[in-house]
């Protein structure tokens, strides 16, 4: 894996919501040095070429959101069964790809393309604090986002908040977002996904 990738990739999201449903799998290294991501037998998986991809029987799906999604489905776990619950985790499935993710990761790439302290990359943080402080609101009283139990949702929202292209100095100020975010990251799933990535990934 190229280096600024470690802890920055989607698949990370994957293999969590693996962890805490208990699903067995199998990881497939794909070598981006070597550009296994063009290749025509990967980009017949995922036209974008780019990870996470997922083969299940020979259902294959990607995008990290419809790939979580996917598995509580199958497993009947991390999403509720009613409609209404549902929703609520389709809901914020949905922002924390858009609405949040969006401003923080364009920021990130704004920054590191020569555009750190110019009024696009203010601008960028600006939004991103707007983001941020909606949800700190959102989150003042409530353990979860979507539901009162744990959901793919917050595997999102929180990879999300927590990933390496996140400037955690946006975070600081929004204490329920920091609290929400240790609360799920304490999660013994994740965990157990940090260490075998890093064993996987970071070790090579």
């Amino acid at each position: 894996m190229n280096e600024f990738a470690h802890g920055n990739t989607r698949d990370l999201r994957v293999l969590w919501a693996l962890e805490e449903i208990g699903l067995p799998y199998e990881v497939v290294g794909i070598d981006h040095p070597r550009r296994d991501l063009d290749s025509d037998e990967y980009r017949a998986k995922n036209v974008f070429g780019q990870i996470p991809a997922i083969d299940d029987d020979g259902v294959v799906v990607t995008e990290s959101g419809a790939i979580l999604l996917y598995l509580a489905r199958k497993s009947g776990k991390l999403v509720p069964r009613d409609l209404a619950g549902e929703a609520q985790v389709l809901r914020w499935s949905f922002a924390a790809l858009s609405t949040i993710e969006v401003p923080l990761l364009t920021s990130w790439f704004v920054d590191i393309n020569d555009g750190k302290g110019t009024k696009p990359s203010d601008a960028l943080k600006s939004w991103a604090r707007m983001r941020l402080e909606q949800l700190d609101g959102w989150l003042a009283n409530r353990t979860f986002i979507a539901t009162d139990d744990f959901t793919v949702a917050d595997i999102l929202m929180t990879h999300v908040l927590s990933a390496r292209s996140t400037d955690q100095d946006l975070l600081k100020p929004y204490q329920h977002v920091r609290a929400y975010q240790t609360r799920c990251m304490d999660r013994p799933a994740w965990k157990r996904t940090v260490d075998a990535y890093r064993e996987r990934v970071e070790a090579v």
